[in-house]
């Protein structure tokens, strides 16, 4: 094989410089003008040549100003002789040569460096701040509701990761979040199932982590748990346990994603947990309001708090010490959470009650040793037992069969359910379904649930609950069109007939919400919005993850909302100290209560009223609700 040529050497040695980048190109070229200058020097100092005051110059005074040339083409003008001006010229020009093209490296660079800023590249220094790995319509409820939570810090921070152009998610944060508040949102753009792109957004330093699932994939849970494995066995990761919380969607995947995530990741699976709060909310009229509240940092929520002097307390007594929080549950010292445990139950050092208050710093002690309570309006109601019901489904997607599997757990044997749905496939699927459940017997009917004829047809007036499902599978937006025009439908009905029916609507645009009220239903679950809250609540605080799997199970102690009579006469002045002692006496917990007057009213939040002022005197009339924590 011939040898390279020493030109052929040459060139490429210099494509190498090139290509190393503007800091070799740089040096270079200051290589290049050492060389001119000492050329220029030497060439001066050996010929003689006479400055512009016609003195002799040596080597270093003339290599200095061969330089100024080089730098300065206007030292020239200052030459006087030809031989001094023609070799200095030559020493300008190339100077000059060499200034412009280190004016188009810098330009480059600087070019180069604002398009990877502008790519989102660059690496975060933000510490103890909320990274939120992944992009989904859930981020925009998910930022505004940490910007709320964040209200009282000065300088709080989110920082999102997700591989789309940055430009694009700042754009659409800022159209779908309008306040901030004293939030910032930084947005870096790459993959969040790759560590070295994770490392650019400082996963060691933050305070949570966000796991969104994707939703334009097929198996969205294998990014979510290669994400979660990207931050829990990176070579570079933190020694401290992370605080990560991932959404999953399969159940067949949650094993997986424990093994990966292991203590250090709480884990939403949101289908069951639609599934779990359309069951309970379509027998309760209002039970979604309850949930929403508890769920936004606007308002009221869920706090632990550890208060020494309640030490050797009952639980009981414990309800009592608090006129603006809500005390429901203990969070004990060894890490399991009661909720409504029996009255008897002693606190003991270490454990922390568990209430529902304004903040955490609201959570205060009255002090007050007499509630006024009038012992003469308390009543007793009947106890409900379970028994038979009928739900019709309208409509059809993936939490449909985990809807059914929970509802079976609230009814007597005997009770039925009908769905109706533009469904190939699944009459088949629902008989078999109908095999494994005790209580329901289950119909099915091909039909459009945006033809009145139909609804018609189905007796819907016969039902003691409707549950209208979106369509999975479609456009968003028309999936909860086909709901909106059934929900239309369902109210007219209604009218005609002069029956309220008891509905239930799942929305998957809550800004749909609105429009759908028109349909007054009772209650709406907007899916994606309920998922992002929890898992919100739960970057905050991870152990709201243990006080969420008691409230939504059918085991244990859930919220009910019942009637006002079964507590209290009505038309009687009392506060809600007294509701409180009526509920004990029914080995409940009353958190607040529901005025049947703004059942419609969306101004006064429907009437609702969570964690009220016990002092504060109250009368309640016929249809008021009161809300408890009950095991039934």
């Amino acid at each position: 094989m011939p040898k390279s040529s020493f030109k052929e050497r040459l060139q490429y040695k210099f494509e190498n410089i090139i290509s190393s980048g503007p800091s070799a190109m740089i040096g270079l070229l200051a290589v290049l003008t050492l060389i001119i200058v000492i050329l220029a020097g030497i060439f001066l100092s050996l010929t003689g040549i006479p400055n512009s005051e016609g003195e002799q110059m040596n080597f270093l005074e003339s290599s200095w100003q061969s330089f100024m040339r080089a730098v300065d083409a206007g030292a020239l003008g200052a030459d006087i002789g030809w031989p001094l001006r023609m070799v200095m010229l030559i020493v300008t020009i190339g100077g000059l040569f060499i200034l412009a093209t280190l004016i188009g490296i810098l330009t480059s660079g600087l070019e180069g460096k604002l398009d990877d800023l502008r790519k989102g590249k660059s690496k975060v220094l933000e510490e103890n701040h909320t990274l939120i790995l992944g992009w989904s319509s859930k981020i925009f409820a998910i930022i505004e509701e940490l910007s709320i939570a964040n209200e009282n810090q000065k300088s709080a921070k989110i920082v999102v990761l997700a591989d789309r152009d940055k430009v694009e998610m700042e754009d659409e944060i800022r159209e779908q979040v309008e306040n901030l508040r004293t939030t910032q949102v930084i947005v870096r753009s790459g993959s969040p199932l790759e560590s070295p792109s994770i490392e650019v957004v400082n996963p060691y330093e933050a305070k949570s982590i966000i796991v969104l699932s994707p939703e334009d994939t097929a198996n969205p849970d294998t990014h979510v748990i290669k994400s979660v494995l990207a931050i829990t066995n990176s070579k570079k990761r933190k020694k401290e346990t992370y605080h990560i919380v991932a959404e999953i969607k399969d159940l067949a995947n949650l094993e997986a994603a424990e093994l990966v995530g292991g203590k250090e990741t709480t884990y939403v699976f949101s289908s069951d947990l639609i599934a779990r709060v359309t069951a309970q909310t379509c027998r309760q009229s209002g039970l979604s309001l309850v949930y929403s509240d508890l769920l936004q940092f606007e308002g009221d929520e869920i706090y632990f708090n550890e208060e020494a002097s309640l030490v050797g307390l009952k639980f009981r007594d414990a309800l009592f010490k608090y006129e603006s929080s809500s005390v429901f549950g203990i969070f004990t010292k060894a890490g399991e959470v009661l909720i409504n445990p029996p009255g008897d139950t002693l606190i003991e050092a270490g454990d922390q009650i568990i209430a529902i208050s304004e903040d955490d710093d609201t959570i205060i002690l009255s002090g007050k040793s007499e509630f006024d309570i009038q012992h003469d309006v308390i009543q007793t109601g009947p106890e409900e037992g379970l028994k038979q019901e009928s739900t019709l489904i309208l409509g059809w997607n993936d939490k449909g069969i985990r809807i059914i599997e929970e509802l079976d757990n609230y009814v007597a044997k005997g009770s039925k359910i009908m769905v109706l749905a533009e469904i190939e496939g699944l009459e088949q699927e629902l008989i078999d379904l109908d095999l494994e459940i005790p209580n329901h017997d289950i119909h099915f009917q091909f039909g459009n649930i945006s033809d009145k004829s139909t609804l018609k047809k189905l007796g819907v007036e016969n039902y003691d609950h409707i549950i209208a499902l979106s369509y999975s599978g479609e456009d968003i937006q028309e999936s909860d069109a086909k709901t909106l025009i059934c929900l239309l439908h369902l109210r007219n009905m209604s009218e005609q007939v002069g029956k309220e029916f008891s509905i239930v609507s799942e929305m998957l645009d809550i800004r749909n919400k609105e429009l759908a009220e028109v349909a007054k239903a009772d209650d709406f679950i907007v899916s994606d919005n309920l998922v992002s809250l929890m898992l919100t609540q739960m970057s905050e605080n991870k152990f709201l993850k243990k006080v969420y799997d008691i409230l939504f199970e059918a085991d244990g102690s859930e919220i009910y909302l019942r009637p006002a009579k079964n507590y209290v006469k009505l038309g009687e002045k009392l506060n809600f100290y007294t509701v409180l002692e009526a509920s004990c006496q029914r080995n409940e917990v009353a958190i607040g209560y529901r005025l049947a007057k703004d059942f419609r009213d969306s101004e006064a939040n429907y009437g609702l009223y969570l964690n009220p002022n016990k002092a504060e005197e109250l009368v309640f009339e016929e249809g008021d609700m009161i809300i408890v924590l009950a095991e039934d």
